[in-house]
């Protein structure tokens, strides 16, 4: 199978998905000959032209408006938000109407629109281009949240983010756009709420989300090493979540770590340690343990920036600890 990067994938599915279906477009800022800051949309605009690959002005709530309007009256928009801490800006389109418009027309309207962006720290953008803020929107009843790991679930959860006809949310690690992945040249979809195994173990389970799932397979990695099996698994989409394969997971380690790059407090691994507590309690040996980045604003200096976030060898500690029986200071 051959290896594409990343922002190839996600590329690839745009033009398979506008090829399909003449209703779909791409609004945003730099989206057409610029091709996005991350050349990610490179050579779109060539093959369908400015109508359908629309640059706009600097003015994020405008064009999420024209998408949302766009959606409710036969198009499917694909938003490009440029960074992902600008979702900020939009909130009140993406929140207030597109989440909610299928509910509050009694099911009359619906909105096929997909907002794609971006997370992830460590990049030297500094606290306003480093936030990963999936949590906040899948904190919305109404909105899909998926959440790549490769250049496999790119492609694959792009296609099907488009064809679903409820607003989904995709959020890209910036880092990981030049990471190669097998990628079937054959169409293919990643159903919603369906996570992957991407390591199968005994001893420990790793839930990942986004490029945290590489964190924790290097993890595993470092465990396996020292005869600690470690189960690792990617949910893919946190809304909806696949809750039973986590579930079964940890009930047969009977350990469970969740790292995501959010902020920690009230945020994915959260929801993920409470659903596991309540399900699985009687299945556990220790605590379902949270690893997620620091609760402070994402530092400039090198220095600081790569210790707000977890690391392998921090997620390879914390499964020493808890396969060793030790008892856990979660401060």
């Amino acid at each position: 199978m051959r290896e594409i990067t990343l922002s190839q994938a996600v590329n690839e599915a745009l033009a398979e998905e506008m090829r399909r279906d003449e209703t779909v477009f791409i609004i945003g800022e730099d989206v057409a000959e610029a091709g996005t800051p991350f050349k990610v949309l490179s050579g779109l605009v060539e093959e369908f032209g400015t109508r359908r690959v629309v640059d706009t002005p600097i003015a994020e709530p405008g064009f999420m408006g024209i998408a949302v309007g766009a959606a409710m009256t036969g198009a499917r928009p694909v938003v490009d938000l440029m960074f992902g801490d600008f979702i900020f800006l939009i909130m009140d389109q993406l929140c207030n109407q597109a989440a909610k418009t299928h509910y509050m027309s009694g099911g009359k309207l619906s909105v096929p629109l997909v907002l794609r962006t971006n997370m992830g720290a460590t990049r030297r953008s500094a606290a306003q281009h480093s936030q990963s803020l999936h949590a906040l929107v899948a904190h919305i009843p109404g909105l899909k949240v998926a959440m790549p790991s490769s250049a496999y679930e790119a492609k694959g959860l792009m296609k099907t983010a488009i064809r679903d006809n409820n607003p989904v949310v995709i959020f890209e690690d910036k880092l990981m756009y030049q990471d190669k992945a097998p990628v079937p040249e054959e169409e293919y979809l990643i159903p919603f709420g369906e996570a992957n195994i991407k390591r199968e173990g005994s001893d420990v389970t790793l839930i990942g989300t986004s490029s945290m799932v590489q964190v924790c397979e290097k993890a595993a990695e470092i465990l396996a090493a020292e005869g600690i099996s470690a189960e690792v698994i990617d949910p893919r989409t946190i809304v909806p979540l696949d809750e039973k394969t986590l579930l079964e997971s940890a009930r047969k380690t009977s350990r469970v770590i969740v790292v995501d790059e959010g902020h920690q407090s009230f945020g994915v691994t959260s929801e993920i340690a409470s659903r596991i507590n309540e399900k699985a309690f009687y299945h556990l040996d220790a605590p379902v343990f949270r690893m997620g980045a620091m609760d402070v604003p994402i530092p400039f200096s090198p220095a600081l920036e790569d210790i707000t976030v977890p690391t392998p060898e921090g997620v390879a500690e914390k499964a020493r600890m808890l396969c060793g029986g030790e008892m856990i200071n979660a401060a």
